[in-house]
């Protein structure tokens, strides 16, 4: 009896020793988040060096298993501080002022991820899918990728130029950068 409870735990510690999964952070100076508004007569376009990722991985598999990304939409930045200030006007971003995303379906697509998940804006949560390329090394996971929403889908006015409504799509790119020892 004690031999087969041994090899029984011997089995599972050497599968836990191959299947190890951690939590891992993204390096914020190295990670951004970036949105593309579209006018007919001309493109906006706005960064955040300050996103929170975090991913659940398993490094010997090089699997993903949750991702997460939190950023507020204040430190979002066009470079041009009455077209920011606007856009906080927009998105209500003094009641919400936080976008995030929980990713927990993972579909290869190619050299790429289908990732299916739950993203919140403007206090609305809707499923997205987010197309993302992981790129592994030793000690580090590298991640980009891209996901459009409907703005009225999330409730959101669509800002105007000229009388001329910004087009619904506003399209995201995603950077992340994941370190580990």
């Amino acid at each position: 009896m004690i031999r087969i409870s041994s090899i029984v735990m011997c089995l599972v510690l050497y599968g836990q020793a191959f299947s190890q999964t951690m939590t891992v952070v993204a390096v914020k100076d190295q990670s951004s988040a970036s949105y593309k508004l579209v006018h007919p007569l001309h493109e906006i376009d706005a960064t955040s060096k300050d996103v929170e990722y975090t991913a659940v991985i398993d490094p010997a598999k090089k699997e993903i298993d949750t991702v997460s990304a939190t950023v507020d939409v204040m430190t979002f930045d066009s470079g041009n501080s009455n077209r920011d200030s606007h856009a906080m006007e927009v998105v209500d971003a003094l009641t919400y002022p936080d976008v995030s995303f929980i990713g927990t379906k993972f579909v290869p697509a190619g050299d790429s991820l289908a990732v299916t998940g739950k993203l919140t804006f403007h206090g609305v949560t809707n499923d997205i899918t987010a197309w993302v390329t992981p790129t592994w090394n030793a000690n580090s996971l590298s991640v980009s990728g891209w996901f459009d929403i409907s703005m009225t889908a999330f409730k959101i006015d669509r800002p105007s130029l000229l009388m001329i409504p910004v087009k619904d799509t506003l399209h995201f790119t995603l950077k992340a950068q994941f370190g580990w020892k």
